[in-house]
């Protein structure tokens, strides 16, 4: 099997003209490098340089031979350079799995200050409707870091970030109870409901906090997308249960907490011990996600005013 040793030996050999001066510049022994050049020799299956009495000449097979080993000298640098920067954060790519509305709600912010303080990272953002599909891409490898719910079963390191509060978005003007900041869901069981498209992990969610309050909604229309339902709920379509951090700035429906309350917590969980790079990422992720916007929070409040 050819190695990365063997091609630096031959290269040496050729840019120096000489084994003696080979095995100098390589601080190595001459015979032990020139075993090194016959097991390659032997592994690519001819001779590759003539030993002159004063010199050192490629043959024909090792000239067909040299440019691929000075290519894969230098792609090994590369590889070399490229783990250095990272381990300094200074380049590399950082592969980052979510689930839909974390990656809508949450990572935005967080990923503006990555970018600002390590503009060298890129970022490979895999987004998921599920967070079942999320667990099966972080097992099969598919990513360095996933943020999500808490996977069940998970034998590598998990970071807490907090638990994120679902809040019920409602067209203008409505309001229930006699604290408007609450909604209890049983006063909305016979509504037609602005509900999530099947497979997608919200849709588990509200149908689960639906029958822990008697009813099972009802869905005036179902949504693939996140980010379209608190609009659609606000155009007067039915309440629809949201992730807080996803109601725009500017929303012009009501916001209410529902009553029981909704909420999940949120990790950032990685197969093994992360590297500095994913380490650094998930330390930025634990002290920038915000899981209540202050506008939403001001919405909130406004309905007690």
């Amino acid at each position: 099997m050819t190695t990365l040793r063997q091609l630096e030996y031959l290269v040496a050999v050729v840019d120096t003209g000489s084994f003696t001066r080979a095995a100098e510049l390589l601080h190595v022994t001459q015979p032990a490098l020139s075993h090194q050049v016959r097991a390659l020799e032997k592994a690519v299956g001819g001779t590759l340089l003539e030993r002159l009495p004063r010199a050192v000449r490629l043959t024909p097979m090792g000239r067909a031979v040299l440019p691929h080993a000075r290519a894969a000298l230098a792609d090994a640098e590369r590889l070399r350079a490229a783990a250095r920067l990272t381990a300094g954060l200074d380049g590399g790519e950082l592969e980052l799995a979510t689930v839909y509305s974390v990656g809508l709600g949450i990572l935005p912010p967080v990923l503006r200050a990555w970018r600002r303080d390590h503009p060298g990272v890129r970022i490979r953002l895999r987004e998921f409707a599920h967070n079942d599909e999320l667990r099966a891409a972080m097992a099969a490898g598919q990513a360095d870091v996933a943020v999500g719910t808490t996977p069940p079963d998970w034998e590598g390191p998990i970071r807490e970030l907090g638990v994120e509060e679902f809040v019920l978005a409602l067209p203008a003007g409505e309001g229930h109870g006699n604290d408007r900041r609450f909604v209890p869901l049983a006063d909305l069981a016979d509504r037609d409901w602005v509900h999530y498209a099947p497979g997608n992990g919200l849709a588990d969610l509200v149908d689960r906090a639906c029958a822990e309050a008697g009813f099972r909604p009802r869905a005036a229309v179902r949504t693939e997308q996140t980010a379209a339902a608190p609009l659609l709920a606000a155009a007067g379509l039915g309440p629809a249960l949201v992730p807080a951090n996803i109601v725009p700035v500017g929303f012009d429906g009501v916001v209410r907490r529902p009553e029981p309350p909704v909420r999940r917590p949120l990790v950032a969980y990685t197969r093994t011990r992360p590297d500095p790079l994913t380490a650094a990422f998930v330390e930025l992720l634990a002290r920038q996600a915000c899981l209540l916007p202050p506008h939403v929070a001001e919405l909130i409040a406004a309905g007690a005013a």
